[in-house]
């Protein structure tokens, strides 16, 4: 019988580890850069050609990637061109908001294959009924895999308030009244052990979305997003800022106001008192307006907002106006601090955004010392109020970019050959 001293075992170990390393780096440059030959994975790699040929090869059988069209243009032969494939694996994202609860799956080419929403008032319900109704949505959308033979690797779950990433709890939700909420332990019992579920902060969510993979002009954002609340999140060099201990972002609950208004967080002047979507509503419309009932989608209540700003309506105007100032003075107060690349509003703020940038741009100018605002762009969120589900479903996705190896190779029909 062989045996095996610690150094045989040290060096198998930190020769897997080498593996999982090199995959992922051929996985993340495809997604990153887009296909290109073997030969290019190589040259940018700094890898053999034979070296690659095999992780392309391991990749390919675990269904990660595909060989695609020849490459045209290039000088000699052109090759054979490696690309992400999306029918093997999906992130899975979902969303607790004050309004609604929502799921998406991302394939690994970033393409949605299941999308669920279902509106409700988050205040007329238990915390259990809420994550009930959730978790059926989740249910709906592994339904929807399934027919297409595509297998979950992982849940990240949004909530809106104060996230315990290590336990799984929200700690403070002041806009959904939540507090010391175990959403990982809830949402297990409903839903099993299939996948891994991580609970994050819906700010910290909709900041990742926004920083699209391989465009160095969003590595460095600052997400604000705004519905009932506002929350946001950092993302620095490509990477969440979360904090010491994951509160960061919680821009909201910043004091701009000392007089003003009580916040749903128990304090006074919060910065979400005088830009949320509560005081948008307060200053444009008398409380029996449409714009101002509950039962109304958000969507149709802002596509409202905008028709009568584009009408030329003063009271919209004025409001929309009031609250881009407050905006942009407290994006000032952010980029004075961290200097983004671009501060991107997303949720609400882009709904109604190209009414509020003049304000918006014109407060951020005269608040920030660095001249022209610092570099710092403001830029509207295209993604509108799926921002934070579509951050879940793609940070669910980090686990196969990180290590390949955690999805299992796929059997080779009969007849077919690698």
């Amino acid at each position: 019988m062989r045996t095996f001293d610690g150094d045989e075992t040290s060096s198998s170990a930190d020769q897997l580890t080498l593996r999982r390393t090199n995959l992922g780096l051929v996985l993340r440059l495809l997604r990153d850069r887009g296909p290109r030959s073997r030969a290019k994975l190589a040259a940018e790699l700094g890898m053999t050609r034979s070296a690659v040929s095999t992780l392309v090869g391991e990749l390919e059988a675990r269904g990660l990637v595909r060989i695609g069209d020849l490459e045209r243009g290039a000088v000699g032969r052109p090759g054979t061109s490696v690309q992400l494939d999306g029918h093997a694996v999906a992130g899975l994202g979902a969303e607790v908001n004050v309004n609604h609860v929502s799921t998406m799956a991302l394939d690994l080419t970033g393409e949605v294959v299941s999308e669920h929403k279902l509106a409700l008032d988050a205040h007329a319900f238990t915390v259990e009924a809420v994550l009930d109704r959730l978790a059926d949505l989740v249910r709906q959308t592994t339904a929807d895999l399934t027919r297409r033979g595509i297998d979950p690797i992982g849940l990240t779950v949004g909530v809106a308030g104060l996230v315990d990433r290590e336990r799984g709890w929200l700690t403070f939700g002041p806009n959904l009244d939540w507090q010391d909420v175990p959403v990982h332990e809830l949402l297990r019992d409903r839903l099993g052990e299939a996948y891994p579920i991580t609970v994050e902060n819906e700010g910290n969510l909709a900041a990742l979305a926004e920083a699209t993979p391989g465009d160095r002009d969003r590595q460095d954002v600052l997400v604000l997003f705004g519905e009932v609340g506002v929350g946001g999140g950092i993302v620095a060099e490509g990477r969440p800022l979360r904090g010491r201990q994951g509160y960061a972002g919680e821009f909201g609950h910043m004091i701009v106001e000392p007089q003003g208004r009580r916040c749903g967080c128990g304090r006074v002047g919060c910065w979400e008192t005088v830009v949320g979507l509560r005081a948008l509503l307060d200053l444009a419309a008398d409380p029996d307006d449409q714009v101002r009932d509950p039962a109304m989608a958000i969507d149709e209540r802002l596509a409202e907002l905008n028709r009568r700003a584009s009408l030329g309506d003063t009271r919209t105007l004025d409001a929309l106006a009031q609250v881009g100032g407050w905006l942009g003075l407290g994006a000032a107060m952010l980029a004075n601090a961290l200097n983004p690349a671009a501060i991107v509003l997303s949720g609400y703020f882009a709904a109604v955004g190209e009414h509020m940038r003049p304000a918006i741009e014109s407060r951020l100018r005269d608040g920030v010392l660095a001249p022209d605002a610092g570099g710092t762009r403001v830029e509207l969120s295209t993604l509108g109020f799926t921002a934070a589900v579509r951050g879940g479903a793609g940070l669910s996705l980090d686990r196969v970019f990180a290590d390949p190896t955690s999805v299992e190779r796929r059997p080779v029909a009969a007849g077919a050959t690698r």
